[in-house]
């Protein structure tokens, strides 16, 4: 319930933060400058993680195909034994 509140209590800060009114605070230029500077920062966070998430998806691909493999080749062998 605290969480709830306190999440509330910054929405309405930022928002009262980026008024264009003399009664507020009117940040808006900064904040569009401060994105500005941190979408390309943001954009090389993401495509490293995106980088290293595929890397390991094709480990696991790597990975499973042989254990299949293996499972086949153990089926082949009891399958010769009987």
């Amino acid at each position: 319930m605290i969480a709830l509140f306190i999440g509330v209590l910054l929405i309405l800060f930022a928002v009262y933060a980026v008024l264009p009114f003399p009664w507020a605070l009117g940040w808006w230029p900064d904040v569009v400058q401060f994105l500005k500077g941190g979408v390309p920062l943001i954009a090389v966070f993401i495509g490293l993680i995106s980088f290293f998430v595929g890397v390991a998806d094709i480990k696991d691909k790597i990975e499973s195909r042989k254990e299949e493999q293996e499972e086949e080749e153990e089926e082949g062998k009891e399958q010769k034994g009987q």
